[in-house]
Formats: structure tokens, sequence, C-alpha cells
């Protein structure tokens, strides 16, 4: 009876064990694909009216325009990436930085990632970039050349921080750097700035005058070759999720001298824990982003691309967006691929010059 009893036990224990094993299968077989892979696929926005949706790390965008690769005080790098797509406020806003940058002394921009056309989370890199409304620009000053194409990709952004000190490298920094990134923070529109902390030490130690503007530019990880630009949500987009604002504070205190203690430089105790992109599916996201993917494209990338040589293009005959989207905000559009790039206001499809 006892052998039975234990044959019946060990039986019931291997079904279970199949049942699991079973059930596993099949979620694994009805797992939602990775949504860095369905936004990672997209090569076009999506035609609607500009909306950043959800949260800089977990989001989506809709209506975006490109950045032109190349502009009067720019240079977009690492095309083959098809991160030039931003929400047109951010892309507006870098063309004025370009310029104003250029009048202040800079020779001009090189341009790295901003977003997917569609935003959402990347095949690699970035855990943020994911609503339109981040980008980042290289400390490299633009050469004064066009570079080719595989320049682009291969060229070497150089670090401006030793990373055994954490500290700016004092034969690469130049003044045009703080004045660079004084001008950067000089808009509204921008939220926060982020370098690396031997950069915003720099700052703190050498910037006389108005320090106001230190309370945008916050230490972070990396940052060492760029820095990186992040506006606040725009008009219009009810679903984005804003940022905790920064400080009053110039932040050259003890937040900042933390920075220069072990304890941020630590190794990472799981190394190799997934990234969030490597496990975020559609269901992680706001469930406008599914309506984001399935809308339709413009006609060409060329129909949503800013800047160039004086001209701006934006969406052409966008179709009516989907009601959850909110149709009333759809932009009927007829396109010009020479007309002016406005000096003041946002980069949006005709009729609308300005918002």
């Amino acid at each position: 009876m006892k052998s039975f009893l234990r044959a019946a036990r060990r039986l019931a224990a291997a079904a279970a064990t199949l049942a699991a094993v079973t059930a596993a299968g099949a979620s694994v077989g009805n797992a939602e694909e990775l949504a860095k892979n369905l936004f990672g696929a997209e090569r076009l926005p999506a035609a609607t009216a500009a909306r950043s949706i959800g949260f800089y790390s977990k989001g989506c965008f809709a209506g975006g325009v490109a950045i032109a690769t190349d502009g009067p005080s720019w240079q977009a790098m690492r095309l083959s990436r098809n991160r030039r797509w931003g929400h047109p406020v951010m892309i507006n806003l870098i063309e004025k930085l370009s310029r104003d940058a250029t009048a202040d002394g800079w020779p001009g921009l090189l341009i790295g990632d901003i977003s997917q056309p569609r935003g959402g989370p990347m095949l690699t890199g970035h855990a943020s970039h994911q609503i339109g409304l981040d980008a980042d620009i290289w400390f490299t000053p633009m050469p004064g050349r066009r570079l080719s194409a595989q320049e682009r990709e291969n060229m070497s952004a150089v670090s401006l921080v030793n990373e055994k000190t954490h500290l700016v490298k004092e034969k690469l920094w130049r003044p045009e750097h703080a004045r660079l990134l004084k001008r950067a923070a000089s808009y509204p529109e921008v939220e926060r700035i982020l370098v690396n902390p031997g950069i915003k030490k720099k700052l703190c130690d050498t910037v006389k005058g108005d320090r106001s503007w230190l309370r945008k530019v916050r230490p972070f990880w990396g940052h060492d070759y760029h820095f990186h630009i992040r506006i606040g949500c725009q008009p219009g987009s009810p679903g984005c999720k804003r940022q905790e604002a920064t400080p009053a504070s110039d932040g050259c205190d003890k937040s900042l001298a933390w920075w220069f203690t072990e304890e941020p430089w630590r190794p990472n105790k799981n190394p190799d824990a997934p990234k969030a992109r490597d496990l975020m599916t559609m269901a992680s996201l706001p469930k406008e982003c599914r309506v984001v993917l399935s809308a339709p494209s413009p006609e060409s990338e060329m129909a949503v691309t800013v800047g160039g040589n004086g001209t701006a293009v934006a969406a052409v005959s966008a179709p009516t967006e989907p009601a959850t989207i909110d149709p009333s905000a759809a932009l009927p559009v007829t396109a010009n691929s020479f007309a002016p790039t406005p000096k003041i206001g946002i980069p949006m499809p005709r009729p609308r010059p300005h918002d």
C-alpha cells in the first residue's frame, strides 16, 4: 500500500510538473512581442497631430518630424539609427540652438540621437528618448566641411572627462562649452540638461555672474562626450507625464559632492539583469501607443523633414486621426518642399505656421 501511495505521489508530481511546463510554454508562445521590436521597425512617424504620450522612459509620440541630415549650422550623426525624429517643438528648438550657438561663436552642432519615428523603447541604447522630447548634442564642434555618411557612422566623439578622476580634462575644456550649455539652458522649453558630474563641477567652479541657469544642468552618469536636452510636455499632449521640477538652487552643493564619492561608481551588483527595454511589451506602455503604431504614415520621409538649406516640410496629406487621439486636432496639410523655415514658432504643416 505504501509503495502504491509513493508511486501515486510521484505520478501526481510528474503530472504537476508537466502541467507547469506546458503552461509556461503556452505563456511564452502567447507572449506579446517586445515593444522595442515594434517601434524599432517603424521607418516613418504617425501622420497625426503632434502628441507625446506617457513618460520619457515609457511612452511614444505621434506627429513627429525629422531634422534634416544637414543644415546651415548642424550635421546629424549616426544616420543608420533613424533617430532624427522628435516632437516639432523639439526639432524647432534644435534648429534655433544651432543658429544661436553659431552666433555665439560655436562652429555648429553635431546632433546625436533624438527619437525613433514613433518613439517608444529603442532596440539599443537609451532608456529615455521615447516621447520625442529628448535630444543629444555632441560636445565636439561641427567641422568646417560636410562629413561623409561613413564618417557619421564611425567618427568617435571625444570625452571631456577623465574616467578615473571624474573631472574635466583641462586640455579639452573651453569657455565655448560653457557658453553652449548656457545658451541651451536659456530656452524656457528646456527643463533639464544632463551632463557628466565632472562637467557640472567645472561649471560650478568657473561660472561667474548669473548662475541661475545652472539649476537646469543636472549631473548624470555618462554624458561626457555629449549633453542631453530635455524639454517639458507640450500643449496638446494631455497624456504626457511631467518630470519632477528641478530644485531652485544652482545644484553646486552636497548633491553634487555625492558624485565624487565611491558610491555612484560601485560596480553593478547584478550586471546581467535585463534592461527595461528587453522586458517592455505593449502592455507596459500607455494604451494610446497601440494607436500610434497602427496609424498611417506620411507619403515620404522628405514630406516630414524639417530644415536643411532654409526649407521646412511637414506631414503631407495627413489622414484624420483615430477618435482615441482626438480627431479635432488632426492636421490637414498642403506641403511645400521649398517653404522657408520660420525663424520664430514651430515648424508645423501648413496651414498652421505656428502654434
